[in-house]
């Protein structure tokens, strides 16, 4: 096993929620890529028993690291691997979410497929979906160790190098918890009186984001049933010409040479479908990258929220002080009529309670004070990685629609190639 103690940078604090890691890390030492290989290599089913003592039929995968190191004495070192369950995956990107709240956490492949044409299998257990998947979580891993600061993450650092004791690292972090108070966020929006623009236009890009790219799976997918229909009624053409040949004495060598070109094209469209569900995925991580988005969102609603409470209780103290020192009371409060009722306070009471407010004052300007400085903390380094998100998310997607696009152009290109073919076949007669 690798030395736990992690790379150089990984030996900085793991619990970094106001992002000072972005700060005291030099720029070369900021990717942990630029220190280790990291891969999923393979998938394997295995059969256990679960929490209730019954059996199951899950999958593990296969991490493997390799130390990038140019000294000779590295040169042979040999690589770790350990196996990890999809669990531990989602384990590990709950504790990045709760610990880097601003922060846009790459998102983990689907546990079980949507938006698949109606021939492909949506089985979790399904070979060419376990596949996928584990493409989707090696993309995963690279998306955290190539972030300049998550990568640097001691806890991630483990779940990629120490077989055991990871989990318990991680409870002991007070991840749960926190975990818990996530929870809090989701009620904020509703009502903080002076949202930031900013995060409301980009909660309703996410919203957007989200939807067109449902929209746009939804289209592909009914693309693909509707082109597996058409190459698999080639095969249709394959079958007559060859029944036809039989009967045919001149034109027979012709027509079941065209039969032969349709049932090539015919059985050629399982591996071009297989093949665009990989373009597939890369849309489906930006449909689920959405929800990161929002996450980010909800924590900012959550801090303005606080903040806000803050400022409205401040000045509700200030206003009793006022109150007190001038005799006189503003609102209604059960308070004043029952000064009213029973006579008013003695000097004494009045002083001691004043003693009271001017503490509690100052303590609610010092929470109002720090309320402000997390939030404006918190703005400027959601934003920070906003930019660095838009810069990978535009350069991601166009190649994607880009290498689509090529792979139609040659799709038709070879269903032109199978008519000359059969053109010529015909000719030949």
């Amino acid at each position: 096993m690798a030395d736990s103690g992690g790379p150089e940078a990984a030996q900085l604090s793991s619990n970094d929620p106001k992002g000072e890691l972005g700060d005291v890390i030099p720029e070369e030492a900021r990717s942990l890529l630029r220190k280790m290989e990291i891969s999923v290599a393979e998938a394997e089913k295995r059969t256990g028993k679960n929490a209730v003592n019954m059996l199951e039929t899950y999958t593990v995968y296969l991490i493997e690291t390799r130390r990038v190191d140019s000294s000779a004495e590295n040169q042979n070192f040999s690589p770790d691997s350990l196996w990890r369950r999809y669990s531990e995956f989602e384990l590990l990107r709950n504790y990045l979410l709760v610990t880097y709240p601003f922060v846009i956490v790459p998102p983990l492949p689907e546990k079980r497929a949507e938006f698949v044409w109606h021939k492909l299998s949506a089985d979790n257990m399904d070979p060419d979906f376990v596949e996928r998947r584990r493409i989707g979580l090696e993309n995963f891993l690279l998306r955290v160790a190539s972030h300049p600061i998550l990568s640097n993450d001691k806890i991630f650092y483990d779940f990629l190098t120490e077989e055991n004791g990871w989990k318990e690292e991680v409870m002991e972090t007070g991840f749960q918890p926190k975990a818990d108070s996530r929870l809090k966020a989701l009620n904020a929006t509703f009502r903080v009186k002076n949202p930031d623009k900013r995060f409301t236009e980009l909660k309703h890009y996410s919203d957007e984001l989200q939807s067109v790219t449902s929209q746009l799976l939804r289209v592909r997918a009914r693309v693909a049933d509707r082109l597996y229909g058409v190459y698999k009624v080639h095969g249709n053409y394959g079958r007559v010409f060859s029944e036809w040949s039989a009967i045919e004495r001149e034109m027979g060598d012709g027509l079941q040479s065209a039969g032969h070109h349709m049932d090539a094209y015919a059985a050629s469209i399982d591996d071009i479908l297989e093949e665009e569900e990989n373009y597939a995925d890369q849309l489906k991580e930006y449909l689920f990258y959405a929800e990161a988005l929002k996450a980010v969102c909800r924590k900012h609603e959550l801090l303005q929220y606080e903040l806000e409470t803050a400022a409205q209780d401040l000045m509700s103290k200030k206003q009793q002080r006022e109150e007190l020192a001038s005799g006189t009371v503003r609102t209604f409060s059960l308070k004043g009529m029952t000064s009213k009722l029973f006579g008013q306070e003695t000097p004494e009471q009045r002083e001691a309670k004043m003693r009271v407010l001017e503490e509690q004052i100052q303590e609610g300007e010092e929470l109002l004070q720090e309320k402000k400085t997390e939030c404006d903390e918190y703005v400027r380094n959601a934003w920070s990685d906003m930019e660095r998100f838009t810069v990978q998310k535009d350069r991601d997607l166009r190649e994607a629609m880009i290498s689509y696009a090529v792979m139609q152009i040659s799709m038709c290109k070879k269903g032109i190639q199978v008519w000359t073919n059969a053109k010529e076949c015909f000719s030949k007669m």
